[in-house]
C-alpha cells in the first residue's frame, strides 16, 4: 500500500510540474493564455505560482518564480521517494 501511495504521489507531482512547464511555454506566445487551455492551466498553476511571485520579485522583468516553484516540487518528489524507501523497506 505504501508503495502505491508513493508511486501515486510522485506521479502527481511530476504531472503538476509538467503542467507548470507547459504554462510557462504558453506565456511566450501572445494570446495563448486567453485560450481555453491557457485559462484552465492558469487556474491550476496560478495559486501555486502566486505564492512564489510574492516572495521572489521579478529581475529585469523576468520572473523566476516558476523555476523556484518547480525546484520545490522536485525536492518534494525526492522527499516522497526517500520516505517511501524508509517506510517501504
Amino acid at each position: 500500500m505504501i508503495t502505491f501511495l508513493v508511486w501515486l504521489l510522485r506521479n502527481l507531482i511530476e504531472l503538476y510540474t509538467t503542467v507548470i512547464v507547459i504554462w510557462c511555454v504558453l506565456t511566450w506566445f501572445p494570446g495563448a493564455l486567453e485560450s481555453r487551455i491557457g485559462q484552465w492551466l492558469t487556474k491550476l498553476v496560478g495559486p501555486y505560482l502566486e505564492f512564489f511571485e510574492r516572495i521572489i520579485p521579478p529581475l529585469g522583468g523576468v520572473s523566476f518564480a516558476p523555476v523556484v516553484a518547480v525546484l520545490v516540487l522536485w525536492f518534494a518528489q525526492s522527499g516522497v521517494s526517500f520516505l517511501g524507501q524508509l517506510l517501504g523497506g
